[in-house]
């Protein structure tokens, strides 16, 4: 069959899609779910790493299949104690688990006085306010974040029970009422009625909440009422979007219940609901099936649409199907690549809704949810944090298993890599694919940058001898990421405020001269008494001091408020800036060329066309520039791609760009990272794929990808030397700016430690200018013996009203 659910067709009515459903054989439907699941979710599975707690087992319902729901007896608690609770938690923490099940049953205080008195002794009126407590104290104690089933929920329970879970749940289990009658399995169990239980789906959707739901098969239902049940989910999800994931889970008999001796769905059954769920809900929903409940035939559940295994734990059992054990997680990943496919975990939020913690999780959460996560809304993985050193080479751990030969070598990847090669340009969404590539897709994907890298510029690896000089950190603008600047006159946690003189800039070109630089790398704040004069005096004094030394200054943030200061036009301003002596323009300020992120990290800065439109008039100055990007903070992948083809079209017109740089977010003193509004910055695997990318995408218009020593350390830049890198840019002698917002790589890299990382990284080291030529050979000379650097002077700042108030001070005495 071909559905017509996937966006590719007009979707029919939901009765022409039952009748097709219906009507369909299996093995066609089956071929197509597999079809609308891989265009959704490609090579991958997913599972949650979880502990199970279960806060009670009493209820007020009487399921006739169920065995959580126990009764009370003399010998057993009504519920676990605090101290339990925290005692299974804290065990799910030392095995790596990152998700708190809470199951319990459904308002047991209503029908059993053990329950009512066991609430009062602990101080509790409900068994929610107790569920509440539980979960906020897994939350302050462990790493875990708590995914909440607590039954029928009223409003202001999901309210209040949102701010100490990222995700709740609820089965619908079936839509029909014929269940709740005499001799069914739902009569007696008031929970159960399936209005009831839509109507908190679809509040929980109102109130923003991830949530989890789904199907209980083999119970008495047709398969008319499955699909209607699986129909009325999916409008709901239509109107709010908050289902991130739905369950089909096949009934098992139980001994001791009513239904002990009911049959059980066969396997076909389970096949066919899965592959209509699928069909049902489209490429995107993630489809899950317990594969306790079905071992042994996971590669057919695969083979049916699903693509996430759910919760399996490590430490606990399914108290909820207590005689199916979870299968080991390094099975499953057997079985997974058996049929192609790669096994990843999550989180209790699935990753499209984890990226979006504002919308979806309560604002207190909002950090944890950022800090334990990548730019997917994925869990991290590996412990390594730009910038930060541990004091050995082995400070980049890249994860080994995106390398690692399994799932397929996606077709869809392999044919965007043929169009870059091609220097073809791609869409938005074709570059997201290349972002989101896993397996055996990643690993072509990076030796294709390499491949052409190679292609492109050999196997030399190229750096400057230059000097960093930040020549004041006073800034007007509160850029959400920037450690480095200071308001005027005011101290924060790292220094105080400083403006060089002439005195000590001269110096620095000067000594920086003598260590065998050829270029001054020159930035800084945008400092409140600056105006266009002092940036043309900045270059002056460079070019007065040493006029071979090659000035490589001012951001394009910089070069417009210089340009509004003096009241002329931008293109005239960097006219001006190039008779000094200015020789090419920095790429910094770009931070992410999205306004959509731009107004949250840099607000009231440049936005993206005003950025593009100072390097466009830059480059028709004959002012050529770097380009770079700050990634692994607040952005997704589709900001990288809407990046990337920014720089790429500009360059297309211009030809300005001599190198695209990856700067990674350093976050350890970041405020927005401190406030809990931030990434912890990107992980390993984002950094090599950011420059294998950004090789691939920007070919063979950016010749040269560079990669920051700075913020990744002499291990990680290997890596991205393997992955499409050519260029280590500057040895800095100081760096200031990184080093403020915690990065402890170290202020200079010199020559023959460049030589020799370079070296060892296979590749062919060689000192450049700024302009990608041979750097003089009398410099090359003096940077290998350089002598130490004499020790920095930061002047004290005097702001201009300070400034006047003194002078009208001294006139007065």
């Amino acid at each position: 069959m071909k559905s017509s659910v996937t966006g590719l067709l007009p979707r029919p009515s939901d009765r022409e899609l039952s009748r097709e459903l219906l009507s369909a054989h299996l093995p066609s439907l089956l071929a197509e779910a597999r079809r609308v699941r891989d265009a959704g979710h490609g090579d991958t599975l997913t599972y949650s790493r979880k502990v199970f707690i279960p806060l009670t087992q009493l209820c007020r319902d009487v399921c006739h299949y169920c065995t959580f729901s126990r009764a009370p007896k003399a010998d057993r608690r009504a519920y676990l104690t605090p101290e339990e609770v925290l005692a299974i938690a804290r065990q799910g923490d030392q095995a790596h688990c990152r998700e708190a099940l809470f199951t319990l049953g459904d308002r047991p205080e209503l029908r059993w006085d053990v329950a009512r008195h066991a609430l009062d002794a602990m101080g509790y009126s409900t068994t929610v306010d107790y569920l509440h407590a539980s979960a906020a104290s897994v939350l302050e104690h462990t790493r875990l974040l708590p995914h909440l089933n607590a039954g029928v929920l009223t409003r202001q329970e999901m309210q209040r029970l949102r701010k100490v879970s990222v995700s709740m749940g609820l089965m619908l289990e079936s839509g029909s009422r014929r269940l709740m009658e005499p001799g069914m399995p739902h009569h007696g169990s008031p929970d159960k009625d399936p209005a009831v239980r839509l109507a908190m789906i679809e509040q929980a959707g109102e109130l923003a909440i991830p949530f989890t739901s789904g199907i209980l098969i083999g119970i008495g239902e047709t398969r008319e009422e499955r699909i209607s049940s699986l129909m009325s989910l999916n409008a709901i999800n239509q109107r709010h979007g908050h289902l991130q994931e739905i369950i089909i889970q096949n009934f098992r008999a139980k001994p001791g219940t009513p239904m002990a001796n009911a049959p059980e769905p066969d396997l076909d059954e389970l096949l066919w609901t899965i592959a209509v769920a699928r069909l049902i809900f489209g490429p995107r929903m993630n489809i899950q099936a317990p594969p306790n409940l079905t071992p042994h035939e996971y590669q057919r559940l695969i083979g049916a649409g699903i693509n996430d295994w759910g919760g399996i734990s490590p430490v606990t059992r399914d108290h909820v199907n207590p005689e199916a054990a979870w299968p080991q997680v390094q099975m499953l990943e057997q079985r997974c690549a058996g049929a192609g496919k790669l096994l990843a975990e999550r989180l209790a939020i699935y990753p499209q809704w984890a990226a979006r913690p504002h919308r979806w999780v309560d604002a207190d959460l909002v950090p944890r949810v950022m800090a334990g996560t990548d730019a997917r809304g994925a869990p991290r993985s590996g412990d390594w944090i730009s910038g930060v050193s541990r004091g050995t080479d082995e400070d980049f751990d890249f994860p080994a298993a995106p390398y690692a030969a399994g799932g397929n070598d996606d077709l869809k990847v392999a044919r965007l890599l043929d169009r870059c090669w091609e220097g073809q340009r791609l869409e938005v969404h074709e570059i997201e694919t290349l972002f989101g590539a896993t397996g055996a897709a990643l690993d072509r994907l990076l030796r294709s940058a390499d491949r052409l890298r190679h292609e492109a510029v050999g196997s030399t690896v190229k750096y400057v001898v230059n000097r960093n000089i930040n020549y004041t950190n006073v800034c007007t603008h509160k850029c959400s990421f920037c450690a480095f600047s200071k308001g005027s006159g005011v101290v924060h946690l790292r220094g105080k405020p400083y403006n060089l003189n002439e005195t000590e800039i001269r110096r620095r070109v000067a000594e920086a001269w003598e260590r065998g630089a050829t270029e001054v790398c020159m930035q800084g704040g945008i400092h409140p008494d600056y105006t266009g004069e002092t940036y043309l005096d900045i270059v002056r004094m460079v070019k007065s001091e040493q006029p071979a030394m090659h000035v490589h200054a001012f951001s394009p943030l910089e070069v417009t408020h210089g340009a509004q200061t003096l009241g002329m036009p931008v293109r005239n301003y960097l006219r001006m800036l190039k008779q000094a002596g200015l020789g090419t323009l920095p790429g910094t300020a770009a931070e992410i060329l999205d306004d959509e992120i731009r107004a949250q990290i840099c607000p009231g800065k440049l936005d993206t066309a005003q950025w593009l439109d100072v390097m466009r008039a830059a480059h028709a100055e004959g002012i050529r520039s770097t380009c770079t990007m700050m990634f692994g903070h607040l952005e997704q992948p589709v900001h990288w791609a809407r990046h990337l083809l920014a720089l790429r079209d500009l360059q297309q017109e211009t030809g300005g760009f001599t190198e695209f740089v990856p700067l990674p977010f350093v976050s350890t003193e970041a405020p927005m990272f401190l406030k809990g509004q931030a990434r912890r910055g990107p992980t390993a695997r984002e950094v090599v794929l950011m420059h294998a990318v950004g090789r691939l995408v920007l070919h063979p218009l950016i010749r040269n990808v560079q990669v920051s020593w700075v913020k990744l350390g002499p291990t990680g830049v290997k890596a991205c030397l393997g992955a499409g890198a050519n260029d280590l840019g500057g040895t800095l002698m100081n760096e200031s700016i990184s080093r403020a917002a915690g990065a402890s790589h170290g202020q200079e890299f010199g020559p023959a430690q460049m030589d020799a990382l370079i070296t060892s990284a296979g590749r062919d080291p060689l000192q450049r200018t700024t302009l990608y030529g041979a750097a003089p050979i009398d410099q090359r000379a003096r940077s290998y013996f350089a002598p130490e650097l004499e020790p920095l002077v930061l002047t004290p700042v005097v702001f201009a009203k300070t400034q006047a108030r003194r002078s009208a001070l001294a006139q007065e005495s």
